[in-house]
């Protein structure tokens, strides 16, 4: 008895034919699988062999597996390892070829903008109109806002005016830090019809109210004099003033420099005489106390 031997004629190995197309992948992996098959079902049971006992210690089991066994196993991997190399393969190129349909129906962008590498460059006349409509748009950009500017300004302006005009009084005294020397009534035989301001001659001498000048001139008895009618028709007279400041047609305000406080005319000393004369210059002369009281003037 023996060890059993291999045998030293070798079938001939099938071998895996060329790849020449695509289309027979699927047939020749179908090829590769039959002969793996083939193999494995030529395989026979190995023969047992006994244990050795002469003379070499320590061997046992058989003396190895018949190269007619390992055959079937290793056309198996083969036919394995190659049918995955050819799917690869044809994974490689199918992806290659949607690359390059990828890339063939892709649009460029530079391309849609007109702006591809071969364009033609654009004529110095032409970049010179385009320079110079930008620089018309921008100036005419900036006028636009030094126009919105200054029509804010004017409106800031004209919104401040309407604020002091609102916060002016109706009426103040003729003269600041003047002495009521005399009243209106009856003196020395006759009647007083208005009031005596006594004040430092040159001192300045205030429209009473919102009005227009009348008059403004020398005037019997005053001296010097001016009249101012108002909105609502009355009129106020100031007298023996030093010097006019004023003209006729003129408008003034309240508070504001109608003439200098004097002593000319019928007149005692430095002060000015104020008239109030209802719904004209030739209207009833009232108490000028009263009437200013009720217009926000206190003396």
């Amino acid at each position: 008895m023996g060890d059993a031997r291999p045998s030293d004629t070798t079938p001939e190995e099938p071998r895996l034919t060329e790849v020449t197309d695509l289309a027979d992948l699927a047939d020749l992996a179908q090829q590769a699988e039959a002969v793996a098959r083939t193999g494995i079902a030529d395989v026979r049971p190995a023969s047992a062999a006994p244990l050795g006992t002469r003379g070499r210690r320590g061997r046992s089991g058989t003396r190895g597996i018949p190269a007619s066994a390992r055959r079937p196993a290793a056309y198996l991997a083969a036919a394995l390892v190659g049918a995955t190399g050819l799917g690869l393969f044809a994974a490689g190129v199918r992806a290659a070829e949607g690359t390059d349909v990828a890339e063939s129906s892709s649009v460029s962008v530079a391309a849609e903008l007109g702006l591809a590498g071969g364009a033609e460059p654009v004529p110095e006349a032409d970049a010179t109109a385009r320079l110079g409509e930008l620089a018309a748009s921008r100036t005419a950009r900036q006028a636009e806002q030094a126009a919105a500017a200054q029509a804010q300004a004017e409106a800031d302006r004209l919104a401040a005016v309407a604020i002091a005009e609102a916060a002016r009084p109706e009426a103040v005294q003729p003269v600041d830090g003047a002495r009521l020397s005399s009243g209106f009534g009856a003196r020395w035989g006759r009647v007083h019809a208005g009031l005596d301001f006594a004040a430092p001659i040159g001192t300045p001498e205030k429209a009473a109210m919102d009005g227009v000048v009348l008059e403004a001139g020398p005037a019997s008895g005053y001296g010097l004099a001016v009249f101012v009618q108002h909105a609502n028709g009355d009129v106020t007279v100031y007298g023996h003033m030093e010097e006019i400041l004023v003209s006729a047609g003129q408008v003034v305000r309240a508070g504001d420099t109608i003439a200098l406080l004097g002593n000319r005319g019928q007149s005692t000393g430095p002060h000015l005489h104020f008239e109030v004369r209802l719904g004209g210059p030739n209207g009833e002369k009232v108490d000028p106390l009263p009437y200013l009281r009720e217009r926000g003037v206190q003396l």
